[in-house]
């Protein structure tokens, strides 16, 4: 995954936004003390702009490497899920993309070690190469599935995913909460993931977000063993569709 719904913070970021609290809260003497400067707030570099003045963009066999293994723990572990739920086929050819030249070398210009290379990318140029390139060549991110609604409605809106194709994409939202978050993962990560970004989900289609959000309730609820063998004998099993008949 990347993150787009990979885009998962760490406990490290959490312990530093503890660690530093604002200097004008920590100093109000000194605040009080002082004029208010005629500078305009718009012309004040923001903490997170600061940060990312600081940040080296400049492609490192360092950089590749890293992302090299991020990437592929990450294939591996949704390999592994895939597995448990019989979709054999889909976790062998899952993230595939993400091995080629066009996604891999934003890793090796972008990686940090403290999220997705592609949301530094956005920083820096305004929008992501690399998840353009992987949203329209992976059928498990709900993206895939964006299109103009209709011959009379041009609005463009998320289309009902195939479910084989939702069920990759809770295998793949479990193992990126499991690699960003390391120790901090729990079986309820992936159901907090999807429920704090329910405004960006309202993009995917209507009968699809409920199906995951299903999915995700029984792995949080039961845990992962348990969970996806239910998964597997109720969905997988009998190919079951999901919403107003939505096909396998």
């Amino acid at each position: 995954m990347t993150n787009e719904a990979h885009n998962i913070p760490t406990s490290s970021h959490a312990d530093a936004a503890v660690a530093q609290p604002d200097a004008a809260v920590a100093q109000p003497d000194a605040a009080a003390a002082q004029p208010a400067a005629a500078t305009p707030a718009a012309a004040q570099p923001t903490a997170a702009a600061a940060a990312d003045e600081r940040i080296d963009y400049t492609p490192s066999l360092a950089k590749a490497w890293g992302h090299l293994r991020t990437i592929s723990r990450h294939k591996l572990e949704v390999g592994r899920l895939c597995f448990k739920l019989g979709l054999y086929r889909q976790g062998l050819t899952h993230d595939l993309s993400k091995f080629g030249p066009t996604e891999f070398a934003v890793g090796a210009r972008y990686f940090t070690g403290q999220g997705s290379p592609n949301d530094y990318e956005r920083r820096d140029r305004g929008f992501s190469t690399a998840w353009l390139h992987h949203k329209g060549r992976n059928k498990h991110h709900f993206e895939y599935w964006m299109d103009i609604a209709s011959r009379t409605d041009r609005r463009i809106v998320g289309k009902p995913m195939p479910g084989r194709y939702v069920l990759e994409m809770l295998c793949d939202r479990i193992a990126a909460c499991k690699v960003y978050q390391g120790a901090a993962y729990t079986q309820h990560s992936a159901l907090e993931f999807f429920t704090r970004n329910a405004a960006y989900n309202t993009l995917m289609d209507e009968q699809t977000r409920a199906f995951l959000g299903e999915l995700l309730q029984i792995v949080a609820d039961e845990g992962e063993d348990a969970g996806l063998a239910r998964i597997r004998r109720e969905y997988v099993r009998t190919k079951a569709p999901y919403g107003n008949g939505i096909p396998w």
